[in-house]
């Protein structure tokens, strides 16, 4: 009975560990080492049905200045690395084109 109890508690703690990630597009990179991107997300409206976008804009960590505005990019959530930047760069999806 014991052994299943630590298992369980095993498994809580693993998945706690893992981090929301979100994938969005950036909106600027005028900063040093950070970017700020732009998440959207489809919600239907509870009373008329209708779908709506809703948006979220995070400032994200950018080590290495690789990002241009334009680019598709995955972000993870990570500890406070400054007042609003909670969220690090995970991986450049797509970059953009340049015109």
């Amino acid at each position: 009975m014991t052994e299943a109890v630590e298992t369980s508690n095993e498994t809580a703690a693993a998945g706690a560990t893992s981090a929301r990630t979100a994938t969005g597009r950036v909106v600027s990179n005028k900063m040093d080492k950070s970017i700020t991107v732009l998440v959207e997300r489809r919600v239907k409206h509870p009373v008329y049905s209708k779908y709506v976008t809703k948006s979220s804009r995070l400032h994200a960590h950018d080590e290495s200045n690789e990002c241009q505005e334009g680019d598709t990019v995955t972000i993870k959530e990570v500890r406070p690395i400054s007042k609003t930047k909670t969220w690090s760069l995970v991986s450049v999806d797509e970059k953009a084109t340049i015109v």
